[in-house]
């Protein structure tokens, strides 16, 4: 059974970064797996904010080109999400995300992500 668990969110002023991770378990993150960031800010749609296949590629959502960074532990199975330059609309719950996928750049679609962590919070204020 997979399972992802996220942390490092929090509250921030405007300007600041945060890194978040997600540390995963029931699999090892080299194997054939997408991960993902998502976030759904209140009363929005779930979004997609950055995915990385087990092969290292990246797509990023235009909001997060350039301030935020994806990467992967692969010795800890642990993914990160390193976040600069955050503004207030980068308020919303955070969610890690994984499905079984074989290429080199997989994409943000939510209903194709089988495993979820429990989200957590970044607020960022002004």
């Amino acid at each position: 059974q997979v399972q992802l668990v996220e942390s490092g969110g929090g509250s921030v002023q405007a300007g600041g970064s945060l890194r978040l991770s997600c540390a995963a378990s029931g699999y090892t993150a080299s194997s054939a797996y997408c991960m993902g960031w998502f976030r759904q800010a209140p009363g929005k749609e779930l979004e997609g904010v950055v995915t990385m296949s087990h092969t290292g590629g990246a797509v990023y959502a235009d909001s997060a080109k350039g301030r935020f960074t994806i990467s992967k532990d692969n010795a800890k199975n642990t993914l990160h999400l390193q976040m600069n330059t955050l503004r207030p609309d980068d308020t919303a719950m955070y969610y890690c995300a994984a499905r079984e996928y074989v290429g080199s750049y997989c994409y943000f679609a939510p209903s194709q992500f089988r495993y979820w962590g429990q989200g957590i919070l970044v607020n960022v204020s002004s």
